[in-house]
């Protein structure tokens, strides 16, 4: 194994909407026992704005990793997160796993920011979410990405997203990302990052990096 491969690695972990850094403890703890130094970043989708929010994860980035190999790993709205924070950083990451993460306007947003509450309960960045204008917006990061779709959701006729694969909150048609592959897994939106699949994937990855 080489010098590079030898040194730490960081990887910075970012929760889903209305989730709390409690949400990737235990994909944390699989990281850590690989020797893998994981970093927590909290935020509130219904008291924080998007460019605010933005400025805090840059910030924490820099602090834990400085100029030290990291990752990144986001899951549903903490990959929206990832991919608006990436530009804004000076020392980039090797790469980037993606977990459910919403790539157009998501229906089920679209459909929930009519309802005051919801509005109320996730704040600007929810809203982002159901702006395909928005979503748009974000670049294609230029680092490795690896994208993760789950797809245990409900299937049927009468059902939202009808026979289409989805996680039960994203349909896979909302998780594509370009041309890039998906690696697709037997598990929901909610707890995709606790699949052990996913822990062995980057663990592996970043061993052969």
């Amino acid at each position: 194994m080489n010098t590079q491969a030898d040194s730490k690695v960081h990887a910075i972990l970012v929760h889903g909407m209305g989730r709390t850094p409690a949400s990737m403890l235990l994909l944390s703890r699989r990281l850590r026992a690989a020797g893998i130094t994981t970093h927590l970043f909290a935020y509130s989708a219904a008291f924080e704005r998007w460019q605010s929010c933005l400025e805090r994860l840059r910030k924490f980035i820099v602090l834990r990793a400085g100029d030290e190999r990291f990752i990144m790993v986001g899951h549903s709205l903490g990959c929206v997160l990832t991919r608006g924070v990436l530009p804004q950083l000076e020392h980039a990451p090797e790469m980037a796993f993606l977990l459910a993460p919403p790539t157009r306007a998501s229906s089920y947003a679209i459909k929930l920011s009519r309802w005051r509450l919801f509005r109320l309960l996730t704040g600007e960045m929810g809203q982002l979410l159901a702006s395909q204008e928005f979503m748009d917006s974000l670049p294609l990061p230029s680092i490795p990405l690896h994208v993760y779709a789950g797809i245990k959701g409900p299937r049927a006729s009468w059902m939202p997203f009808g026979d289409e694969p989805n996680d039960g909150i994203l349909s896979v048609g909302e998780v594509q990302l370009g041309t890039l592959p998906l690696h697709l897994l037997p598990t929901i939106h909610t707890v995709i990052m606790n699949s052990r699949q996913v822990a062995r994937d980057i663990v592996a990855i970043v061993q052969r990096s």
